[in-house]
């Protein structure tokens, strides 16, 4: 779903007040797309005087969602399982809702192709959804065990997995991000977590936008979640994002980084190991696994952890060979699959692994906890070599500090763009093309010709370069810096051109969104001097004294500037009772790592390190003041919409910055100048009669309305 801190509160004559907060809260829609479906819901009931689910199959078949995907008779037959009368008259809130259980229907038939390298991505744009009572026990357990000691959480644990204690301690956020920290330790600056007992509706949200932004930034998919789902804690949408946390924690040792005994897995040369390396953790895991399997003599070869671990046979095998003295003979002579995993979960048990499963939950093929299995397995016995010869080779693989960072950095930032491809690592999964493809459509759309790119899997090497020939040619086009870098250098996976493309894609797409705001003004270009203009004269309006002369400016490494700004453009994000004077590194590192969280508390969806930021790596400075400015100037946008509109009366108070406009110390008007917030807009055409109000947190959080999706 859209955040709901982009979104604002439509008000229409022709609308039911309450069925915009409906909509405000729950939906997946744009102003321009609820116009659209708006018109076209009434020109159906202007021609037929009321509208019946007979009228949608001839509608909705036009409409561009579904049109390639189903025909008339497929949505005919999928609204005929909902409703047995197709003459029952529905109003355009019930439309709606048909129209989003229809959007997820269209795309589950098209997304049987798309990568699925997500704990749980299962589409949220659905009106029926169920949870796993077995998953939901599971990660239960999973929280009561590694956050039993947590010094604030201690109060409410152990949750009971057979209530929804679960969703509603995720209402307050706090709970995430603990998870999250416990995922990925240091992630989050829990410093800058709000705490109290009872948390007020912007501290809530707070936390909320931390914990998503964080989740991005450790590899979580969140594209359809916003803070109000938490807040109402929809236990889909809970659920969902908490398997993902806890898969990421329990596959965090499957890379050659942490664990470089993996490299026994393949032979010793480069191109082995590389392919190794571009793995999805949870393919190094199946890997893993058959390695052992094909040891113990198992003649299958497991290929997922589902339908080939469901008769417990593999894991009897694995097990056997991991910890024989464990062994009972009996296992595999029984015949009844559930009584065979029962045996397997107690010689787990017996091993070390904490019981997370039950027997019936390997029987049935439950993807996501056998996966959490063999996981527990891994972590307790891997059997592989400590070799220290193909360690010491492993290690020289992944040496390099800082490209290693960066490619950390650009990875999280390309599958936080919602493509369809996930990039599990980027120096290997960009070879083929096709990622850097999407990612050129998604940040300058249009600018791929899909007729001449070939799709994974390909065949034939030239098919690769030809991909990534056109890569360098849209670069061209776009005025990258590309004289040295061929097509030819990407399916070799040159790392250092690599970088340097990925750096000059990643900081269009950054000044393409700046621009956007800009352009509702003036539509003036954007560069890296406007933005350091910007962040020295908002720090310098806010009183404070602090300038940078560029953004390798090694001032910067107190991090003192940074959260003069981020107070600058709000005052009450910093507890300045938190920071250090940043003087020896341990200083530096606390105020690193409090940036870090308080700009992604605010909204900042940034991907760099505390590192960054203490060595002053002048990129990751870069995005780090545009991600701040990008802030800035939306939330500025937002109230300068929400000035154009009538007042709505209802007294709430705004989810303010100092947007109102000041004089600026050249002595313009803030209005009229680049590094001041825009305070007055145009509409865009499409949506120029959309009459638009603030949103503030206060009243977001009293919208308990909303299209019900469990």
């Amino acid at each position: 779903m859209k955040n709901p801190e982009n979104l604002c509160f439509f008000t229409d004559s022709g609308l039911e007040e309450s069925l915009w907060k409906v909509l405000a809260t729950g939906s997946q829609f744009t102003q321009v797309e609820l116009r659209s479906l708006k018109s076209k819901f009434v020109s159906v009931k202007n021609q037929n005087g009321k509208v019946t689910v007979e009228d949608l199959p001839p509608l909705m078949v036009k409409l561009k969602a579904f049109s390639a995907l189903l025909t008339e008779d497929e949505i005919r037959q999928i609204l005929g399982e909902s409703y047995s009368d197709m003459s029952t008259e529905i109003d355009f809130e019930t439309f709606l809702r048909v129209y989003l259980n229809m959007q997820g229907q269209a795309t589950g038939k098209l997304g049987s192709s798309k990568n699925s390298s997500s704990f749980l991505k299962a589409s949220t744009t659905t009106l029926l959804h169920t949870i796993s009572e077995s998953e939901k026990a599971t990660y239960v357990t999973h929280i009561n065990i590694y956050l039993a000691d947590d010094p604030f959480l201690k109060q409410f644990l152990p949750l009971d997995p057979t209530t929804n204690d679960i969703f509603n301690l995720a209402k307050d956020g706090v709970l995430l991000c603990k998870l999250i920290n416990v995922a990925v330790p240091g992630t989050i600056d829990e410093r800058a977590i709000n705490t109290k007992r009872v948390l007020n509706p912007w501290e809530r949200n707070e936390n909320h936008t931390l914990c998503l932004n964080s989740a991005k930034a450790i590899g979580c998919t969140v594209v359809n979640i916003g803070t109000q789902d938490l807040v109402e804690g929809r236990p889909h949408l809970v659920l969902g994002l908490i398997s993902q946390i806890i898969k990421i924690q329990l596959l965090a040792d499957l890379n050659l980084k942490k664990t470089p005994q993996l490299v026994e897995l393949v032979e010793d040369s480069n191109a082995d190991v590389e392919e190794l390396m571009g793995l999805a953790p949870e393919k190094v895991l199946l890997k893993w696994m058959n390695f052992h399997l094909n040891k113990a003599g198992y003649e299958k070869t497991v290929t997922n952890f589902s339908s080939d671990v469901k008769d417990a046979k593999a894991y009897t095998y694995l097990l056997n060979v991991l910890a024989p003295e464990y062994c009972n003979p009996l296992t595999l002579d029984s015949k009844d699959p559930v009584e065979r995993a029962k045996l397997v979960l107690d010689h787990a048990q017996r091993m070390g692994c904490k019981r997370y499963l039950s027997p019936k939950d390997i029987a049935e093929g439950s993807t996501n906890l056998n996966l959490a299995f063999v996981a527990q397995i891994f972590h307790e016995r891997n059997g592989l070599s400590t070799d220290s010869k193909k360690i010491s080779f492993a290690e020289r693989m992944t040496d390099d500090v800082q490209i290693s960072r960066e490619e950390r950095c650009f990875r999280l930032w390309i599958n936080s763009l919602g493509i369809e491809g996930y990039v599990n690592n980027v120096f290997e999964d960009v070879r083929t093309g096709w990622i850097l493809l999407e990612v050129l459509d998604k940040v300058a759309p249009g600018s791929v010709n899909w007729k001449h790119a070939s799709k994974p899997p390909i065949k034939f090497p030239f098919r690769k370069v030809e991909n990534c020939n056109q890569v360098v040619k849209i670069g061209e086009r776009l005025k990258f810096s590309v004289v040295n870098l061929g097509g030819n250098d990407i399916v070799q996976g040159n790392k250092k051109l690599i970088v340097a493309f990925l750096w000059q894609l990643m900081r269009f797409n950054m000044l393409q969104l700046l621009k956007s705001l800009r352009s509702r003004s003036r539509g003036k270009e954007i560069t890296d001097a406007d933005i350091l203009n910007w962040a020295n004269r908002k720090v310098k309006i806010s009183g404070r004294t602090t300038q940078i002369e560029s953004f390798k400016d090694r001032s910067l490494s107190t991090g003192l500037f940074f959260l003069e700004l981020l107070s600058a453009v709000e005052p009450r994000v910093v507890n300045w009772n938190l920071v250090t004077k940043g003087e020896s590194d341990e200083e530096k590192g606390l105020n690193a790592t409090y940036i870090i969280s308080v700009a992604r508390k605010l909204g900042c969806s940034i991907f760099l390190l505390p590192e960054d930021i203490m060595e002053v790596n002048q990129k990751m400075i870069l995005t780090l003041t545009a991600s701040i400015m990008y802030w800035c100037l939306q939330h500025a946008a937002e109230e300068g919409e929400a000035a154009l509109s009538p007042s709505n009366g209802n007294g709430s108070t705004t989810y303010t910055s100092d947007a109102s406009p000041s004089p600026s110390v050249n002595g313009e008007d803030e209005r009229s100048s680049l590094c001041g917030e825009i305070s007055s807009l145009t509409m865009d055409d499409a949506a120029s009669d959309i009459t638009v109000s603030s949103q503030c947190e206060n009243e977001v959080t009293e919208i308990a309305t909303a299209i019900t999706l469990e």
